[in-house]
């Protein structure tokens, strides 16, 4: 066995755990202290969905002895980043964070539970998502007006390496982003240590109507289902069922301590289970495992990394954040936006998602849900009404 063979998936674990880590962390942060987190909470958040997603990734990969990698929810955590506040502070966020853990638990056991979330026309949960991404893209260039040397190098750092070596462009920009923060910021280095920080849950109706289900729908729907498809094109079977398992049980473990979401990775996961793990697709499985030690070091550091960006200047850490999610936003809309027979609801689900409204304590990605489906039904005409 070649040397190369050998370590071949050693090091992809390791690339997937850094990629995956560095290119959304930021965003994880925003979301958690969007919905009333303090840096100590939202820290403790950051450092919970490490450990949760290596426990399980760990398990699944050595008993399946398949790539099966785990993330926290990105684009999850993008949506609570857009959530203006939620009715009853962290506490009731903490508490729709175990709601969507268990109805994706409930989705594991009930499949009809799956069929239901595998309803909602993609078109509609893909605008969804663009229009909760579409403000948070839009930082890198209000920070650019603002603060035109801080930003600067972030996002030309960005652009060249986007150019040169795309999986590194973003880890590249938040590493300039942070060597700014180390060079011009205080750094309370009180709140370097690892530490969990745990938050008795609190219920809601407009907690678990406008964040759980948002959440959980998101989760599965931009998560959980493309994770499966990109596992499944290099020719592995991924075990659906005890898959969600372990991710919402993962998830109502962690959210008392902060964590949001985990479940099935979709990008990273290409980054294991492809032809950069090594040839020997029987060994791709010690992708996972070394991902998971990986994800397991990086929780040490994740709390100095926390108090990094909480001493960020106003708008630095947003438009690295903005960069990282710029690829997912382009990305749902062009799936948003692909088919002209569901444009219209698309937009509509988007601008609504986009706007940031909160109606009756509910944020508006439920209503943006809402609106889609109401104008998809009004609009859909059956295929013959449509022929000429």
């Amino acid at each position: 066995m070649s040397e190369e063979s050998s370590h071949g998936p050693v090091m992809a674990g390791v690339v997937t755990a850094v990629v995956g880590f560095s290119s959304s962390f930021v965003v994880v942060l925003a979301g958690l202290t969007a919905v009333g987190a303090s840096p100590s909470q939202a820290a403790s958040g950051l450092l919970v969905l490490l450990v949760t997603q290596a426990l399980g990734m760990l398990w699944l990969s050595v008993r399946h002895r398949t790539p099966l990698i785990l993330a926290w929810s990105t684009p999850g955590a993008a949506l609570l980043a857009s959530t203006a506040g939620v009715a009853g502070g962290w506490s009731a966020a903490v508490g729709a964070f175990i709601v969507t853990g268990v109805l994706i638990v409930l989705t594991a056991l009930v499949p009809r539970l799956g069929d239901l979330v595998a309803a909602i026309p993609q078109s509609l949960a893909r605008a969804m998502l663009a229009g909760v991404l579409l403000p948070l893209c839009l930082a890198p260039v209000t920070a650019l007006v603002d603060a035109p040397l801080v930003i600067a190098p972030v996002i030309v750092t960005w652009l060249v390496l986007l150019r040169l070596a795309p999986r590194w462009a973003v880890p590249a920009a938040l590493a300039v982003a942070l060597g700014t923060v180390l060079a011009t910021a205080h750094v309370d280095t009180g709140a370097l240590a690892p530490s969990l920080t745990w938050t008795t849950p609190h219920w809601t109706v407009s907690a678990l109507v406008g964040v759980a289900l948002p959440l959980y729908v998101v989760t599965m729907a931009s998560q959980n289902v493309p994770g499966v498809a990109v596992t499944r094109s290099f020719g592995y079977q991924v075990p659906w069922r005890e898959s969600l398992a372990v991710t919402g049980i993962g998830t109502i473990v962690g959210a008392p301590a902060g964590g949001h979401a985990i479940n099935l990775a979709a990008i990273s996961a290409a980054l294991a289970a492809g032809p950069a793990a090594g040839p020997d697709r029987s060994r791709r499985w010690i992708a996972a495992v070394s991902a998971s030690i990986t994800y397991l070091v990086l929780a040490v550091a994740s709390s100095a990394l926390a108090a990094m960006v909480a001493a960020a200047e106003d708008g630095l850490m947003q438009a690295a954040a903005g960069l990282a999610l710029l690829g997912t936003l382009g990305a749902s809309l062009a799936e948003a936006l692909a088919d002209p027979v569901e444009r219209e609801a698309a937009a509509a689900t988007l601008v609504v998602a986009a706007s940031g409204v909160t109606v009756l304590g509910i944020g508006a990605a439920f209503w943006a849900l809402v609106v889609g489906l109401v104008c998809r039904a009004v609009l859909h005409r059956p295929a013959a009404a449509q022929s000429p």
